[in-house]
């Protein structure tokens, strides 16, 4: 592969733009290590939709980056804003997207956060309810019908119709979305095709949410609600003004994006690495019996760690040029952190292949190492919500049901747009448990499992 070097910049491939890209897309997992052995833990590619951009996985540079100054490097583009909204915290940037984020991130500590718990584990004694005992079936339809429902109870406060209505019509705009997020709006303005299709499924989702602000306006019991739009219906900016309608139903929609399909997507993940290790899963399983929770939540960051849902984050640079380490990346250049080559360095994480919560058991990770919500001003709003619905869930599945390991091989990767799944959807078995779970597969755990 013949290499290019532009001054000030790192090394990386001089195939033509559209050659690289197809490059990206026929090798989605090892491309990028490819790269990485290469030329270095910084190299710079030229693909469509971002154009010139560096790659970076070096935890110091990442760091930089993430505490450079928004004006400097701003939020990558395109991003999630063409499909959740011009008012959404990924389309703002600046004081504006400060101001918003202000506003949203209170519901998601403290005590809203512990009452949204009950819900989330109600949908997933519901859901759990309808799996076939004793034969495969796949888990991520389920996690997303569990993290959905949990979503437009807790955040949008939706019952009856607009429950109903809003179930039936995000996962399909949800999908949509996903797929066209990278994807060029066409000079006619999408008014045919796949865009067409999308504004379409925005403009109902709009009319049910203004019915749903209209109806808990009128409720009059603001005060006594927990969920997202109640408090946003309440909250003022610095200058005593209230959220618009738009704004409202754009950042209900960031929510959702932010705790439903990349939430259940790293469940489904979850139960696919458990299922090939079962001394983890069964220690796991003893845990949730004996009351306890510090390995379920290393459990969550190690298959986050070993299993990232969202290949990259990334910056672009809005100044002249900006200093990285010991590059300087010139005025709109993008600037691309890879999750994956640094969650699977094992500078960073030693014996990094290896699937090990008890790494995480003492200590939590470095945010400028372990970055499956991004990082720095940008990082994942709902970052706190997603991580008590994968903590609820797996408790209580635990609790319920025995997972029953397998012995057969990893699950590949699957794009679905934004998220990369399992490729059999996080295949499990499960039977009711009538036994302590943990010594029923007391008789497995020596067998070990292909990762």
């Amino acid at each position: 592969m013949t290499t290019v070097t532009s001054p000030g910049l790192p090394p990386g491939p001089a195939k033509p733009r559209f050659v690289q890209g197809i490059y990206a897309m026929a090798m989605p997992v090892r491309g990028l290590p490819k790269l990485r052995a290469r030329y270095g833990n910084a190299f710079t590619v030229n693909v469509p939709i971002f154009g010139r951009a560096v790659v970076i996985s070096d935890p110091a540079e990442i760091k930089q980056l993430f505490q450079t100054d928004p004006a400097l490097a701003g939020n990558i583009e395109p991003n999630l804003g063409r499909v959740l909204g011009s008012r959404s915290l990924f389309a703002l940037a600046g004081e504006e997207h400060r101001q918003h984020r202000k506003l949203i991130v209170p519901p998601f500590h403290g005590r809203r956060l512990v009452a949204y718990e009950q819900i989330v584990e109600d949908e997933t004694v519901r859901e759990m309810a309808s799996w076939p005992r004793g034969r495969p079936f796949p888990t991520l339809p389920s996690a997303m019908r569990i993290t959905l429902n949990a979503i437009l109870r807790a955040v949008f406060g939706a019952e009856g119709q607009e429950f109903d209505e809003l179930r039936a019509l995000l996962p399909k705009m949800v999908t949509l979305g996903s797929r066209l997020a990278a994807v060029p709006v066409p000079k006619f303005g999408g008014r045919i095709g796949p865009w067409a299709r999308f504004y379409a499924m925005r403009r109902e989702y709009d009319l049910v949410v203004d019915r749903l602000i209209a109806k808990t306006r009128q409720a009059g019991d603001l005060d006594e609600r927990d969920d997202v739009l109640a408090m946003m219906l309440q909250s003022r900016y610095d200058d005593g003004t209230g959220m618009t309608r738009q704004e409202i139903a754009d950042h209900l929609l960031t929510l959702l994006a932010a705790g439903h399909e990349t939430t259940a997507t790293t469940l489904a993940w979850a139960v696919e690495r458990l299922r090939r290790h079962p001394d983890v899963l069964a220690d796991l399983v003893a845990e949730v019996d004996a009351g306890g929770k510090r390995l379920r939540e290393a459990t969550i960051i190690e298959v986050q760690r070993t299993r990232p849902v969202i290949d990259v984050v990334g910056r672009k640079v809005k100044a002249d040029a900006i200093e990285l380490g010991p590059w300087t990346v010139p005025k709109g250049h993008a600037i691309i952190v890879s999750i994956a080559l640094i969650h699977n360095d094992d500078a960073v994480f030693p014996d990094a292949a290896r699937f090990d919560p008890s790494r995480f058991t003492g200590s939590r990770p470095d945010l400028y190492e372990w970055i499956p919500f991004g990082g720095g001003t940008r990082r994942c709003i709902g970052a706190a919500f997603a991580n008590m619905e994968m903590n609820v869930v797996l408790r209580t599945m635990l609790r319920d049901v025995t997972l029953e390991p397998t012995t057969e091989t990893a699950e590949r990767w699957h794009s679905r747009g934004i998220a990369n799944a399992p490729g059999n959807g996080g295949l499990a078995v499960v039977r009711d448990r009538t036994v302590p779970s943990a010594e029923a597969m007391s008789d497995v755990n020596s067998t070990g499992a292909r990762s």
